[in-house]
């Protein structure tokens, strides 16, 4: 094996990437609450603005380890010439499946090549702003945070999207309609659940849940433009699979992006006509998936009209933030330690022992927000040789 394949199974090599991404995230989340509680109430067009920066910064480690440490890339199927007129020139509210557990750092890296990275929102569960770091970034973010309560999560979606659709620069907000990711086990859920209800059976997605949609389309009305409906696939036969600690261990995967640019004025007004038109979008994403399982194509079998299919360059913007980032914490950070480690005394001897530990711990939880034997109830990793 060639010494840079070494060096990216190196354990040693991800505590450090570990301890420079979890203090970087303390930091940037330091600054944030600072401004959170001295510029916001006086001026959230600044707060947003300087946000945007941090937001990025941290985002952009993440992105860093996806297309240059792993050198995944991304091709993506999208019409040239609204691509050009209106990707990351106006608010977008995102539908996208919800299948693979790297889904939302593909289209992290799809965003930052569009120059949008540091505000992108989602819809997530209320408890992960709990999580240090991340958690608190998308807090300080203005993400939507939901309760899982339907009555306080109605009055959260439209409090929340006033908010964000009056930013002054370009916001894409992403909802994952499915609820969770996708098993075989919540599907066998699903199709049962859609069965009973008369509904759409789907072989590749759950059956989305349609009143979040519905209860942000009067919010959304007049402040964004479009729905951006996202399909993502990765070639099933891939050797590598497309997980966070493959990432980590520098196998490169590639992703395939089918983005189809919808006017929020052609979404029915009504409510059931809303829910039906959801269902509608995903039966068609169903036989995007479909087609492109069986032929590596999303068009061959889909019926869906074919279209342009290109590459976004990837920006150098990612690398120079994480090294720069790893220049300030590294060094420091390895210089205490060293000195606690050959202090002599057990006990700060104990210390430093303690803080690597504690590193290698966060970052196998960051690992583990992404796995999909972890991920919320419906209702493999290469190893390196």
């Amino acid at each position: 094996m060639s010494f840079l394949k070494s060096l990216k199974c190196n354990t040693i090599v991800h505590l450090m990437f570990a301890i420079t991404f979890f203090i970087s995230g303390l930091m940037i989340n330091f600054i944030q609450c600072l401004l959170w509680i001295t510029l916001r109430p006086y001026s959230k067009y600044h707060y947003r603005k300087i946000n945007y920066y941090l937001c990025y910064s941290f985002y952009s480690e993440l992105v860093f380890l996806a297309e240059w440490w792993s050198g995944t890339d991304i091709i993506v199927y999208i019409n040239k010439k609204e691509f050009d007129k209106y990707y990351g020139h106006e608010h977008g509210y995102l539908l996208m499946n919800h299948t693979y557990e790297i889904d939302w750092l593909i289209g992290w890296v799809f965003c930052e090549r569009i120059k949008i990275l540091g505000n992108c929102k989602a819809y997530a569960k209320k408890s992960i702003q709990y999580i240090p770091t991340l958690g608190w970034a998308f807090k300080f973010a203005e993400d939507v945070f939901l309760e899982r309560s339907w009555d306080k999560d109605k009055e959260i979606i439209g409090r929340q999207i006033v908010e964000l659709g009056d930013y002054s620069d370009t916001m894409w907000l992403l909802l994952y309609a499915e609820g969770t990711r996708f098993t075989q086990k919540k599907h066998a859920v699903s199709e049962k659940f859609a069965k009973e209800k008369g509904l759409p059976v789907l072989k590749h997605h759950l059956t989305p849940r349609t009143k979040g949609f519905i209860a942000s389309l009067p919010f959304l009305r007049g402040k964004v433009d479009a729905i951006y409906d996202i399909q993502l696939g990765f070639d099933a036969k891939a050797p590598v699979k497309p997980t966070m600690t493959n990432l980590l261990k520098g196998e490169k995967c590639e992703a395939h992006l089918y983005i189809n640019r919808i006017p929020l004025s052609e979404v029915p007004q009504g409510e059931e006509e809303a829910a039906a038109w959801l269902h509608k979008r995903y039966q068609e994403k169903d036989r995007l998936a479909d087609s492109f399982i069986n032929t590596g194509d999303f068009f061959k079998q889909s019926g869906v009209p074919r279209t342009d299919k290109f590459r976004i360059k990837r920006r150098y913007y990612s690398l120079i933030n994480t090294f720069f980032w790893a220049v300030v914490v590294l060094l420091p950070m390895l210089y205490y330690l060293i000195n606690l480690l050959l202090s002599g005394s057990t006990y700060y001897f104990a210390a430093g022992v303690f803080i690597i530990v504690l590193f290698y711990i966060l970052m196998n939880q960051i690992i583990g927000m992404s796995e999909i034997s972890k991920s919320s109830s419906y209702g493999s990793g290469k190893k390196c040789k």
